[in-house]
């Protein structure tokens, strides 16, 4: 298992490979020329990508695969990490100058990206084993690690989680209580999908956050931030997501994973939260880009994605044995998955994010 960034940069660089120079400023200012143009095949792939993947310890999911990769293709890679939407909104910034090779982010920002014409279409070998729901039916995006939105909680403080999300309006999570920001953070958006899921729509969801805002600390950007405090007891309860929660847990011992029901007959309740990943439009090196999503879905990486990232496997024909896979299925059981109507959350984010920011008083 591996420990996620200490400190969730947005937007910040990183050499991913050995060798690689630190490129944000390059990037944001200069294009190159492309391997169409050249005639030349690519030696470089810019991959900007949501955090939860790659460790600052180097024993992440993507620090394996980056490595990897490079060993077998020679194709260096060139790594961007922000929050969900930010590294989708550097994309729109970038349009007419795209930097970007590949984007990896979870909904609905992948839809967002798809939805405003930065994605291109692209069918990875094996996308056929992904599941029709995790993935864009024309190609423009695939799930490649599969995910769930949960919670987490202190469990020296707390001999047992909160049930239910009335359970959280206890006056004992007074500034202890913090979740990701929506409309920022992927983790933060899922907060309110859920909440609608679970509440009855849109208007009961916002009144229900409106209470919670007495208990919350305030915003965050980004949901990786909220972990070390959890299992230092600064706070008792916050937002995260299986993925990255389960992998945290060899180096924070004290947080627990757990779903709010709807109420004390409900059962707990997720969605899936995949890490998506889509080849950008205009790609400066769209050929390398191709490569590294062929081999994000090749067998071998997907029975990594448990075994080194303490994920879920995005092929349906990749069946996990490893320890890590035994204890996510055992995290699992009994947790009713729903499915959001993302089409209706893509149409309808910018309104939902404004109604949070109204009902809570953020800004």
């Amino acid at each position: 298992m591996r420990k996620r960034n200490s400190s969730s940069r947005l937007l910040s660089p990183i050499a991913a490979v050995s060798g690689v120079a630190v490129m944000g400023l390059v990037l944001a200012g200069c294009g190159g020329s492309s391997s169409a143009d050249s005639g030349k095949p690519s030696t470089t792939v810019t991959v900007y990508s949501a955090d939860g993947l790659h460790t600052d310890t180097g024993d992440g999911f993507y620090n394996k695969v980056f490595k990897d990769f490079t060993a077998k293709t020679g194709i260096k890679v060139k790594y961007v990490e922000g929050g969900s939407g930010e590294v989708v909104q550097r994309l729109v910034r970038e349009k007419s100058n795209t930097q970007a090779d590949v984007v990896v982010t979870l909904p609905p920002f992948i839809q967002q990206a798809q939805e405003k014409g930065l994605l291109t279409s692209y069918k990875p070998a094996g996308v056929d084993k992904v599941a029709a729901a995790d993935k864009d039916a024309d190609g423009s995006w695939e799930s490649i690690v599969d995910n769930y939105l949960c919670f987490i909680y202190n469990t020296k403080e707390l001999a047992q989680p909160p049930k239910t999300w009335d359970d959280l309006l206890d006056g004992k999570f007074k500034g202890k209580l913090q979740y990701s920001t929506p409309g920022v953070a992927g983790d933060g958006t899922a907060v309110v999908i859920k909440a609608m899921h679970d509440l009855g729509g849109k208007d009961a969801a916002m009144a229900y956050l409106k209470k919670l805002q007495a208990n919350n600390v305030g915003p965050s950007a980004s949901t990786g931030q909220l972990a070390p405090k959890v299992d230092k007891g600064e706070l008792l309860v916050a937002n995260g997501d299986v993925q990255m929660n389960y992998a945290d847990k060899a180096s924070m011992p004290n947080q627990g994973i757990f779903f709010p029901a709807a109420n004390a007959t409900g059962k707990p309740t997720t969605f899936a939260l995949p890490y998506a990943a889509g080849l950008v439009k205009n790609a400066p090196h769209e050929d390398a880009g191709k490569k590294l999503l062929d081999y994000f879905l090749s067998p071998a990486v997907q029975q990594e994605v448990s075994s080194v990232g303490g994920g879920f496997a995005a092929r349906t024909d990749v069946t996990a044995t490893d320890a890590n896979a035994a204890a996510l299925k055992q995290i699992m059981a009994g947790v009713d998955v729903f499915t959001p109507d993302w089409k209706d959350i893509n149409d309808n984010l910018d309104s939902y994010v404004e109604a949070w920011r109204s009902a809570t008083g953020s800004s």
